[in-house]
């Protein structure tokens, strides 16, 4: 059996571990995941997060489960409640579709494991070719923009848009990161940071509100976003606040690229308003929760009862996007429109 293991994620001999993101930077704790039903926990929890991160982790469970004698009828019910664990990140639904496949063409609990194996090694591939295709249209001297966090805690490999970063500084580029907070959960100051931090990328943390500010001073030159789901258009969905940066980019004509593998393009999904958002709990936004003065609390600072609206993704128009970095090559606008990501899939 082949021991993977990636900055978030480490399976081996049936053993499942996960880097909890919910506690870093200031921790870095692993959770031994016993169960398909933990690992669900885990994904609505935030506990594992990032689109291509999620399916890869489902995948796992559902092969350690399948190690420990489940029945293929039991397995397929598996599957499909982590394929509904998170409803806007595609690659989770593709992920389990090829699971199922496998349980439902050729089942044995080796070639489970190894579909689960399989699925990880691609990712990782996919992120390599992403990042080399994306890397030459960073230029030396560049100030780049991100939303969110799309690297190595989000992926099996070097990641998505970060990915593309890091694959540019790797060439020496002497570059820096301006890095969106990105609100209400905070994974670009918290762990977007984190990984330049550990790559020694230089970079600086703003929140949401001053990437527009930053872009009227001209201290931006590129965006780089990674995406959840694309659909056939090349409308995408991203962590909210996405739409806002590409709408501040084209006011400031900043080339705006969005990075991600085959997995997250969504052949059943022909534009942008199909893609389902996931709404998240009224706390994210009514305070801050962690552990203060050793303990865990929340902290509010809206009054109570306040209303929320709080939907964790929103759609960018393909009209706003300057390119699109996949792993099989950068589509314009044009091959866009020309049906690319329909010979893709």
């Amino acid at each position: 059996m082949i021991r993977v293991q990636s900055l978030a994620i480490e399976f081996n001999e049936g053993r499942l571990r996960i880097l909890n993101q919910t506690v870093l930077p200031h921790e870095e704790q692993w959770i031994e995941i016993q169960s398909v039903n933990q690992m669900i926990e885990a994904i609505k929890s935030l506990k594992v997060r990032g689109a291509p991160l999620i399916g890869v982790a489902a995948s796992f469970a559902l092969a350690q489960s399948a190690l420990k004698k489940t029945s293929r009828e039991e397995l397929l019910k598996k599957a499909q409640a982590l394929y509904e664990a998170r409803p806007t990140a595609v690659n989770l639904m593709i992920c389990m579709d090829r699971m199922k496949k496998t349980l439902h063409e050729n089942f044995t609990v080796e070639n489970v494991v190894k579909t689960a194996e399989s699925i990880f090694i691609e990712d990782h591939g996919l992120c390599e070719r992403i990042a080399n295709n994306g890397a030459a249209f960073i230029k030396d001297g560049d100030n780049i923009l991100t939303h969110c966090n799309t690297g190595s805690l989000a992926t099996a490999g070097v990641g998505t848009a970060l990915g593309v970063i890091r694959r540019a500084h790797e060439q020496g580029k002497k570059i820096h990161v301006y890095v969106d907070e990105t609100r209400p959960l905070l994974q670009g100051g918290r762990l977007t940071t984190w990984e330049l931090k550990k790559l020694k990328i230089p970079f600086t943390l703003i929140t949401d509100n001053m990437a527009g500010h930053l872009m009227g001073l001209g201290k931006i030159q590129k965006i780089f976003v990674g995406s959840d789901r694309i659909a056939m258009n090349g409308d995408f969905a991203n962590k909210i606040g996405t739409y806002s940066v590409a709408v501040l980019a084209q006011f400031h004509k900043i080339p705006f690229y969005v990075a991600a593998p085959y997995t997250t393009v969504d052949p059943e999904c022909a534009e942008g308003s199909a893609i389902p958002i996931e709404q998240r709990k009224a706390e994210e936004v009514l305070g801050v929760s962690g552990s203060f003065g050793g303990s865990p609390s929340m902290i509010e600072w809206a009054p109570e009862g306040s209303p929320v609206y709080n939907p964790a993704f929103d759609v960018t128009p393909a009209a706003l996007t300057t390119g699109w970095i996949l792993d099989n090559g950068v589509f314009s606008q044009k091959d866009i429109q020309a049906g690319a990501l329909k010979k893709r899939t």
